[in-house]
């Protein structure tokens, strides 16, 4: 397998990988109501962190039972999945908060959200491209190490 070959199989493997895909715990269905261990089980977030969410403004609002106990619905398990994207693509904890905030000002903004979202992609971007060029680079390599038992078998 030529380098170039290598290059196009690990892209389409990144494709593949990249692309939207079920969440690895399903919700069960019907649900809309969860407590806190049984988010923990289906985000693989702690507790420590769903709380630590919550009292830094990240979390909106969180239902709580007669008893005081979390009652988080399927609208926090989304909010959790954007979070974690978000978090993925490393943006500060404080770009975050900010972007929940507005989020809870509502729709006046807009603007500001998706300008902070852009930014983000920008850096996303820029990201990817620092890593494709490094693959690059260990598909190089590995090619050559490929051939050097070959070239060794020759002197």
């Amino acid at each position: 397998m030529t380098v170039t070959e290598t290059t196009a199989a690990t892209q389409a493997r990144a494709e593949q990988l990249c692309s939207p895909r079920p969440p690895v715990h399903p919700r069960p269905e019907g649900q809309d109501h969860y407590t806190i261990s049984e988010v923990v089980a289906l985000t693989g977030l702690t507790a420590h962190t769903l709380r630590w969410y919550e009292r830094i403004g990240l979390m909106p609002h969180v239902d709580r039972s007669h008893t005081g106990q979390r009652r988080y619905r399927n609208r926090d398990l989304d909010w959790l999945d954007l979070v974690g994207k978000l978090r993925l693509t490393g943006m500060p904890v404080a770009g975050m908060v900010r972007y929940a905030e507005l989020v809870r000002e509502g729709e006046s903004t807009y603007a500001e959200r998706s300008a902070l979202l852009e930014e983000t992609r920008r850096d996303v971007l820029a990201r990817i491209a620092e890593l494709q060029d490094t693959l690059a680079v260990l598909d190089h390599k590995i090619s050559i190490y490929a051939d050097a038992p070959r070239a060794s078998e020759r002197h």
